[in-house]
């Protein structure tokens, strides 16, 4: 059964419906593993076709080198763990600062040119050389000489104030043009780094998602390990507890006194399924599960004892979940019964733990007996009952254990219909 829902990679509503919360989680795991294990095969087919057709590539002699430290192996630099490191939000607001008065300051160089350029044209034409002068002929006397130069000295002086107070005006006015431009440019960087925040803080929600699908993913992969590892020790229990029950066969073992015998079966020839069953998942008709167990199940002396004499307290007949329930409704924990399924070929178990009761299916498809999910198979209903009285039923939470078989009530028998 469990083969067929890997191939298959789908499980019947009515089959779903029969499991119990663990079961489903251990079909769930396994058909991860298939999935997986198909994505791997086509993944290295992909990979080899690949390979064959694609040309060698011609080795670069391009490499990388990674800087050492004194241990000899790569260094590395984590921001924040040396006391001197400076905040995250310091070093931006620095880095920006500094980028902005670079680029303030280069401004401010080709406006400081293009003023001194225009000084330089403004008061070129303004300055009289000595030789420029035109001296008065012989006629002109000396003190108009002298007043001429006077004259002359004062022009030049109010020149020289008049520029040096365009000079200051213009480095003054480019000092604050630097400054308004050196802020400009530090906002504008630091409106883009906001930005950059407010989109980090957006996809907060889908990293806290993204870390939470990761946690959940290990703690799955943890239980299907736990599991495997369970699966591994109960296989060799199994197997040392097969040699012991043959040793005790052997060597004779003794008979309680159970329920009356059933009818004698026939053992006339060897076991073989009649092909006029066909064999199916689920199936909503009583008549065709009687049908099933009385043609495949009763010829292999399922829901009989080991010895095969009678048939084993614990085993029940088409019965619900609510009837089964109700069985094990007053009884301690431990307290178990087999019932046959109502709406699938197989059977499941009943039983009261300290949380609660709880049902297990299990396969029979295979002509053998396991609990879904499980990679233990027995050969009858019966090796497994004893199994599951010594070992736990579940590796999850506490160990659980079939402890006490639950019977028929008082003057009914509700496995009557599969024997007649």
């Amino acid at each position: 059964m469990l083969q067929q829902i890997l191939a298959d990679m789908y499980i019947e509503p009515e089959l779903l419906a029969e499991l119990n919360e663990e079961q489903k989680q251990v079909l769930f795991f396994k058909m991860r593993e298939e999935q997986i294990r198909k994505w791997r095969e086509r993944e290295t087919q992909l990979e080899k076709e690949e390979a064959a057709s694609v040309k060698v590539k011609k080795v670069s002699g391009k490499c990388v080198s990674w800087m050492k430290g004194l241990d000899d192996d790569v260094w590395v630099w984590v921001m924040g763990e040396h006391h001197d490191d400076k905040p995250y939000d310091k070093i931006c607001d620095e880095i920006m600062n500094e980028r902005a008065a670079l680029q303030a300051q280069r401004e401010a160089e080709q406006l400081r040119a293009k003023k001194e350029a225009e000084l330089e044209k403004r008061f070129s034409g303004l300055y009289l050389e000595p030789e420029q002068v035109v001296l008065s002929e012989q006629e002109v006397q000396l003190k108009a000489r002298q007043a001429a130069a006077l004259e002359q000295r004062r022009a030049d002086e109010e020149l020289k104030k008049l520029e040096l107070e365009e000079r200051r005006k213009a480095e003054e006015e480019l000092r604050r043009l630097e400054q308004e431009r050196k802020q400009q440019i530090y906002m504008s960087l630091k409106e883009v780094q906001s930005s950059k925040q407010t989109h980090d803080e957006q996809d907060k929600d889908w990293q806290q998602t993204l870390q939470k699908s990761k946690a959940a993913d290990m703690r799955r992969r943890s239980i299907a390990k736990q599991t495997i590892e369970d699966h591994r020790r109960r296989s060799v229990k199994a197997l040392e507890r097969g040699r012991v029950a043959a040793m005790t066969k052997a060597f004779g073992s003794t008979n309680p006194t159970l329920p009356p015998k059933p009818k004698p079966r026939n053992t006339s020839g060897a076991i073989s399924r009649k092909g006029g069953m066909r064999r199916s998942l689920s199936t909503s008709s009583r008549d065709h599960i009687i049908r099933w167990f009385q043609e495949e199940q009763l010829p292999l002396r399922a829901g009989f004892q080991r010895d095969q004499s009678r048939i084993a307290p614990w085993f029940h007949g088409i019965i619900s979940r609510e009837q089964a329930e109700a069985l094990l409704n007053d009884g301690e924990p431990g307290l178990f019964l087999v019932r046959v399924s109502e709406r699938i070929f197989g059977y499941v178990l009943s039983y009261r733990s300290k949380e609660g009761i709880k049902h297990l299916l299990i396969d029979a498809s295979e002509n053998c007996y396991m609990l879904l999910g499980d990679q233990i198979k027995f050969s009858s209903l019966s090796e497994l009952v004893e199994y599951h009285q010594v070992e736990p039923l579940s590796s999850s939470g506490e160990e659980e254990y079939l402890l006490q078989a639950c019977g028929q009530r008082e003057a009914t028998v509700d496995y009557t219909e599969l024997f007649t």
